[in-house]
């Protein structure tokens, strides 16, 4: 059985939070694939093609990533693709009790077939979030280095 775990996110942009988790999941999966919700409710600053186009540029280094979008519930998603892990990061107690909740929803929704894996942001990067991202560029402030180089516009 492969392991294929899905990391889903709006990815408004990429960012090197949502970038170093990544890239330390990568040794732990055959596959992950990076999944761009899409959120009626939600405002995004960059088009789904852009979003897509960061993630291109920002992780073709890694050969066992593929980037989709998707829309609808997560859990279904995941059962389309045949992943049997979703990929979340966490940077801090908020984010932990948030996910905690969700996961052990995807888990009885699936019959405990979706497994969830947390990894914690790196320390110096646990700070950064897409919506403080687009809140500094929004006021043309130095966002460079919390974002891949491909973001960097």
């Amino acid at each position: 059985m492969s392991r294929i775990a899905v990391f889903p996110g709006s990815f408004d942009p990429i960012t090197n939070g949502h970038f170093d988790i990544i890239e330390r999941a990568v040794p732990l999966f055959d596959k992950i694939i990076v999944a761009i919700g899409f959120n009626s409710e939600k405002k995004y600053m960059f088009s789904l093609e852009k979003r897509i186009e960061f993630l291109q540029e920002s992780l073709k280094q890694f050969k066992n990533i593929e980037i989709k979008k998707f829309d609808g519930l997560t859990v279904d998603f995941c059962k389309k693709e045949n992943a049997n892990f979703l990929l979340r990061g966490l940077r801090n107690p908020a984010d932990f009790e948030f996910e905690k909740s969700i996961a052990q929803i995807n888990r009885l929704m699936t019959n405990g077939k979706l497994e969830t894996v947390f990894l914690l942001t790196s320390a110096e990067k646990s700070y950064i979030s897409s919506s403080i991202v687009r809140e500094i560029m929004s006021y043309n402030g130095d966002y460079k280095k919390m974002v891949p180089d491909a973001v960097r516009i």
